[in-house]
């Protein structure tokens, strides 16, 4: 897999991610719950460079979601990207290799 690409419900903020990502998990933390609302949520862990965006999302914190449709694409965390994997165009391309 050279690159995976993904976007919010809508389509109006889509991104396209070169190169495999650093690590795919599975994360149950208390932060990730609250902020999906979900008992845990997927990401594939980028590096920053990595990747582009084609209309920059609506920035809260370190989330980014679109202003239109209200999806939550991605994060960022220092010089690293976690593409949330429900915003994967094609998500079973992605393997996880992690869990915390």
């Amino acid at each position: 897999m050279a690159q995976f690409s993904g976007g919010c419900n809508c389509g109006a903020v889509r991104f396209l991610s070169m190169g495999r990502p650093d690590r795919v998990g599975l994360f149950h933390c208390l932060e990730g719950r609250k902020n999906h609302g979900a008992l845990f949520y997927a990401a594939a862990i980028c590096p920053d460079a990595a990747v582009t965006v084609g209309r920059e999302p609506k920035e809260d914190a370190r989330r980014f979601f679109c202003a239109t449709c209200g999806s939550s694409v991605f994060a960022r965390s220092g010089d690293e990207n976690e593409r949330h994997l429900g915003a994967v165009d094609v998500p079973n391309q992605l393997t996880q290799s992690y869990e915390s």
